[in-house]
């Protein structure tokens, strides 16, 4: 199930399912150790004249999910026709501590005086594991807490100031027992104080409502590494108020989002708030140690029963280059910052990594018919050293520069000129920025040809002569290689990739034809990337009544259907609105940008989620949901229109 938004202060993390109840719940990492883990949830239901319902079993519940424009919050209204009752939400995540607060007006639609009873209960796999979890009542804070180890959730919720009427702590999915959810069914709880194992827990408040009445519940849970610790932070939460923590941290996002407003000229509304809720997801997904996870979106299984938590390099790059080009520049640098400490001896990254740093999982193996093989990508290095550059042209950050040119540009350029392919003289094979074929791509030789230049200019600007002259000669080299080998000119097209054989991979890839153009291999009105592209774009635009590129002809990952070029991605169609961007040569030529923002804003979630790829038929949403990437190619593809824009309106 996709996650309908994901709310982060950079240590604690909460994903939201399609009925506003909690799936994901990352401490202390932004996408490492997932208490909940997707296939356990926190459930919302109320109980109202002997009938429960809760909203992940109830069809009848009418629930919109959207995200406020200037904060990272939720805006959530859940109505029951048949109860009639309306709840609505705004759910946050306090930026300064660890701590999800909810609040919840409760709203009684009918005319009669009722008692309605709201019920929130909880499930947390502590480590991702059972063995060991305890839940108990604790009289003294009138609160419940789950702990095991160094991990401890603290909940307590208040309904007008009062705190909760009802509780009961369970076992859940053992021994035939679903949980203690189910003992709300009657209305009334066991106040059962304490189980250990695989537990649950669950609070009821409850009110008497006139006709028409709304009331307001505040609801929260605390994140902390001992008892002593989310004691204090409940504490904290009962000292200031629910209320008043929520409006600063809302203040906080605001604050945050006013330095990022550019003047956004002819673009719609709709462009605007997709805009900002894309550098709020994007944020969200930042570790505070530096990371930046791919998605948090815990459903999203993957080869062994994988998720996308992990930081890989090349997605990483691109949303801290889109950060830096809105203005944001503190993501950059502590990512940078991370790879430095990841960067192997030799001067490469590895597939991917954890937000504390350690290797992540991976299927690239060291071996291949005997021989011995580097299990990377070499794109991701490559693009780590180019954005990095970026940085530096829209930051002017020397300092950085300086303090990161030896443990990560000077050793990862080092690395790119000397692994090269023998006879072409070509990066030498690695796997492709898709993850799933080995040789020698052409966008990853474009995005190496553009680290290398990069590495050149940062050598220049520090004054090392030596190594500038050494990486813009291998630039030169690697670019005039890229289009003596990988240019076919009878089919008009950049290759996929020079297997190792000797054989060419013909397949149209929308990577092949923007690495091209992105990093500068020719300039875009160049006749052989003005025919590659429209080339592409009728090949991978194919069988799509949706609208939309798909990533390369054939693409099998996630398929529907055998009649498309395969499932089209946000990112690869919004690369073909930068090239268009790139190309305008007067104003009226950006309108075919603008019809691809609004397709892209037609596909996203109401709270302005965006997946990595979508139904070629339907447009539903497919595969990891949200995709900072595909947040990230919508931010830096919004900014170069406007900058062209101006441009264009000037001449």
């Amino acid at each position: 199930m996709a996650r309908s938004i994901v709310l982060s202060n950079g240590e604690l993390c909460v994903a939201l399912d399609r009925f506003g109840e909690v799936r994901d719940f990352y401490y202390p990492h932004v996408g490492l150790e997932d208490h909940v883990r997707g296939h356990y949830l926190h459930r919302v239901g109320v109980w109202i004249d002997g009938v429960m319902s809760w909203f992940d079993e109830d069809a009848v519940w009418q629930i919109e999910i959207g995200c406020e424009e200037e904060a990272l919050a939720s805006k959530i209204t859940a109505r029951h026709p048949t109860l009639q009752v309306e709840l609505t939400f705004k759910d946050i995540v306090y930026n300064e501590r660890s701590i999800f607060l909810r609040r919840v007006k409760v709203s009684n639609l009918s005319s009669s005086v009722r008692e309605i009873k709201l019920y929130f209960s909880q499930q947390f796999e502590i480590y991702k594991a059972h063995g060991g979890d305890t839940a108990y009542y604790d009289p003294a804070s009138h609160s419940v807490i789950h702990y095991k180890g160094r991990r401890v959730f603290q909940i307590r919720a208040e309904l007008d100031g009062e705190l909760f009427s009802d509780y009961a702590i369970g076992i859940a999915n053992f021994h035939g027992l679903q949980g203690s959810f189910r003992d709300a069914d009657d209305g009334a709880l066991s106040k059962n104080p304490i189980e250990h194992g695989p537990v649950d827990s669950i609070v009821g408040l409850y009110g008497t409502y006139t006709g028409g009445q709304s009331r307001v519940c505040h609801y929260w849970i605390v994140a902390a590494q001992s008892i002593a610790l989310a004691q204090e932070l409940n504490e904290y939460v009962t000292r200031k108020t629910p209320e008043y923590l929520m409006q600063m941290a809302s203040n906080y996002w605001e604050s945050w989002m006013k330095r990022m407003v550019p003047d956004f000229g002819d673009l719609k509304p709709a462009h605007i708030a997709l805009y900002k809720r894309s550098l709020m997801h994007a944020r969200s997904h930042v570790d505070l140690e530096g990371g930046i996870l791919a998605s948090c979106d815990s459903d999203m299984l993957q080869y062994g029963l994988d998720t996308y938590s992990y930081v890989w390099p090349r997605d990483a790059a691109y949303v801290a280059l889109a950060f830096d080009m809105a203005g944001e520049s503190a993501v950059a640098k502590r990512l940078f910052e991370f790879c430095s400490s990841v960067v192997g001896h030799d001067g490469y990254l590895m597939h991917k990594y954890l937000p504390d740093k350690s290797l992540g999982s991976s299927w690239h193996p060291w071996i291949s018919d005997g021989k011995l093989q580097l299990p990377i990508q070499e794109d991701e290095t490559a693009l780590i050293v180019y954005s990095m550059y970026q940085h530096y042209l829209l930051t002017d950050d020397l300092e950085l520069v300086g303090l990161l040119y030896a443990p990560v540009v000077e050793k990862a350029a080092n690395f790119m000129l000397q692994y090269r392919d023998k006879n072409t003289s070509l990066p030498d094979t690695s796997y492709d920025l898709w993850e799933e074929k080995r040789g020698i791509s052409t966008f990853t030789s474009a995005a190496v040809y553009g680290a290398l230049v990069a590495a050149a200019e940062l050598s220049k600007i520090l004054g090392k002569a030596e190594n500038e002259k050494r990486y813009r000669e291998g630039s030169e080299v690697i670019r005039t290689a890229i289009l003596a080998h990988l240019w076919d000119g009878g089919q008009g097209i950049f290759v996929k990739l020079l297997r190792s054989d000797g054989s060419f991979d013909p397949t149209l890839d929308a990577s092949s034809v923007y690495g091209i153009f992105a990093f500068g291999i020719l300039p875009p009105e160049d006749p052989r990337l003005v025919q590659a592209w429209e080339r592409t774009v009728r090949a991978l635009s194919y069988g799509i009544p949706a609208g939309g590129l798909a990533r390369y002809e054939g693409d099998q990952y996630y398929r529907t259907d055998k009649e498309s070029a395969g499932n089209p991605w946000i990112i690869t169609t919004l690369w073909y609105a930068e090239y268009l961007i790139a190309c305008a040569k007067k104003v009226q030529d950006l309108d075919r940008v603008r019809e691809i923002f609004s397709w892209v804003v037609l596909h996203a979630q109401p709270s302005g989620v965006l997946s990595e790829q979508l139904d070629p038929k339907t447009g539903r949403q497919i595969s990891a949901t949200p995709l900072t990437w595909s947040h990230a190619a919508y931010v830096t593809a919004v900014l170069k229109y406007l900058k062209r824009s101006v441009e264009l309106g000037s001449t």
